[in-house]
């Protein structure tokens, strides 16, 4: 039963070449987290380390299994397999299975180097444990959960939404308003329920991948590796769940996206098309599946960190506090706003507009779109209208940060400028880059995993590594140094290298953007699926 899917999936030079950029990609953040605990010692990065492999397995998982398994119901050619005696929950699972042994591979990758830590003594060798099991778990319960979440009804979806923003609501105020000073707003609930409420508010904290991983290489292994089992044990149970919910919903969602009976929709409120059609196309694209709930956790938690920045004087005794010195002491509003301008540029790194899920789809639409008058201009103001739609949200939080730091007095109105512009640039550099990528039909999975995850981890590894010269010249770094401080002669260096890479990217990409597309249509149309 498995045998075709994995034999598919070895023969298609499409995901072999997905396959080697994931491969590399990781081989350079475990690169770069050797170097942290090298350069710094036993016990001193450690934590940041696991964070950094957490998120790095996150992003893989989304990418390797989470895009696969979300489009694979785009395709109308899966209706031949739905009709056969393959069952859609038997196929669903091959092909989870696939995209989860890719996931491994591609984790056990940075296991060597790993073990190397371990050999000299800068790692434990029971830290290789969770090092790999959870980046691991984690990144197949992203992939399976945003098949989950494709899959399912719109109005679920929307019911999902509202329990989500009540769960960030309860966060923004029990987690961050409350803080250290919960037991102060419980005085006047019996002493068992305040019992309740702390508990849950701790193993809030603790019983999560990232607290865990903290955890187990902060603490003795002893106290912790009971509940490291338990995570793990309860994880895998949840991802087992999302791949027996995926299941069930895969014909379904494929009906509902095909052959959903026609709605009335005059009385709907729907932008124009106006002039652009294929603008308008590529943001409707992307709205599909916005991503609110992600921007609005981070934006509720930076709204309550500007009133904090703007009123640290005056902050209410009785209101917490921990946890905006903690952000204060990682890097502050710079950090944070970094962060921010990286998440506003993903969408321009990926380019999620444009890009079909594969070679087959895009052929399709490019033998439509290359016989009309569309010039590149036409394909660049699509992709920036679709990349600014969903990353703006991000962008504006950031403008939020570094508006609370200049009132607050964190920073001059000049740095503050300074720190926006670079952000501006940092995005327009990402977005260059990203539409060269498309317009040569190149893979944007590799390029946006560079870009959005090796180069802000670089940065962090130089600038903890005692290089933050060179840090502060890559786009990430960039946008950190110029929100604390006026930049220095050599630092203003890096904008001015990446402002001109910006002009020749873009002017480069627009002038060949038509050959390009017509040449990787040339070489594409009518070619096998697999060598």
């Amino acid at each position: 039963m498995l045998s075709p899917f994995f034999a598919l999936a070895a023969r298609s030079p499409t995901r072999q070449g997905t396959f080697r950029r994931a491969v590399v990609g990781h081989l350079v953040l475990v690169a770069v987290v050797a170097f942290l605990v090298a350069r710094e010692g036993y016990g001193q990065t450690h934590a940041l380390a696991g964070h950094l492999l957490l998120v790095a397995g996150i992003v893989e998982g989304a990418l390797l299994v989470g895009w696969r398994l979300t489009q694979l119901p785009r395709s109308q050619a899966l209706e031949f397999l739905l009709v056969s005696p393959v069952r859609p929950t038997r196929l669903l699972c091959a092909e989870a299975a696939v995209g989860l042994t890719i996931l491994g591979l591609v984790t056990l990758s940075g296991l060597p180097i790993l073990a190397i830590l371990a050999g000299v003594g800068l790692l434990d060798p029971l830290d290789l444990l969770p090092l790999i099991l959870i980046p691991f778990t984690w990144g197949a319960i992203t992939g399976v959960g945003l098949a989950v979440w494709a899959y399912e009804p719109r109005t679920h979806r929307k019911i999902g939404e509202v329990f989500l923003l009540l769960g960030i609501l309860f966060y923004l105020i029990v987690g961050i308003l409350a803080g250290e000073r919960l037991r102060e707003w419980l005085t006047s609930l019996p002493e068992e329920l305040q019992v309740l409420f702390l508990r849950a508010f701790v193993g809030m904290h603790t019983h999560n991948p990232f607290g865990m991983l903290r955890q187990w290489m902060e603490a003795d292994l002893g106290e912790v590796w009971q509940e490291a089992l338990a995570l793990e044990a309860l994880s895998l149970a949840v991802l087992g769940l999302f791949v027996w919910r995926a299941s069930r919903r895969l014909e379904g969602h494929f009906h509902e996206r095909h052959y959903e009976p026609a709605r009335d929709v005059s009385g709907m409120c729907r932008p124009p098309v106006g002039d652009r059609p294929l603008s308008w196309w590529a943001v409707k694209r992307v709205s599909e599946y916005s991503g609110r709930i992600n921007l609005y956790l981070a934006g509720g938690f930076c709204l309550l960190y500007s009133a904090y920045i703007i009123a640290e004087p005056h902050w209410p005794a009785w209101m917490g506090r921990r946890i905006f010195e903690l952000c204060d002491s990682a890097g502050g509003a710079a950090m944070l706003a970094s962060a921010l301008v990286v998440l506003a540029a993903v969408p321009a790194a990926f380019q999620y507009g444009l890009w079909d899920s594969s070679s087959q789809d895009r052929c399709r639409r490019l033998e439509l779109l290359l016989l009309t008058r569309l010039e590149a201009r036409d394909y660049w103001e699509a992709a920036v209208s679709a990349a600014w739609h969903r990353g703006r949200g991000y962008f504006f939080v950031a403008l939020g940060l570094w508006l609370a730091a200049w009132i607050g007095g964190r920073l001059s109105a000049t740095t503050a400028a300074v720190a926006v512009c670079t952000g501006g640039l940092l995005w327009a550099l990402y977005f260059a880059l990203g539409f060269r990528a498309f317009s040569r039909g190149a893979q944007a999975n590799g390029l946006g995993m560079l870009l959005t995850l090796g180069l802000p981890a670089i940065a962090v590894a130089l600038s903890r590594g005692g290089l933050s010269r060179f840090g502060d010249w890559l786009p990430p770094g960039m946008v950190y140094r110029a929100a604390t401080g006026p930049l220095s002669a050599w630092a203003l260096l890096g904008p001015i290298a990446i402002a001109a890479l910006t002009l020749i990217v873009a002017r480069r990409s627009l002038v060949r953007c038509d050959a390009s597309l017509r040449q990787w249509y040339d070489g594409n149309q009518g070619s096998k699926v697999m060598s």
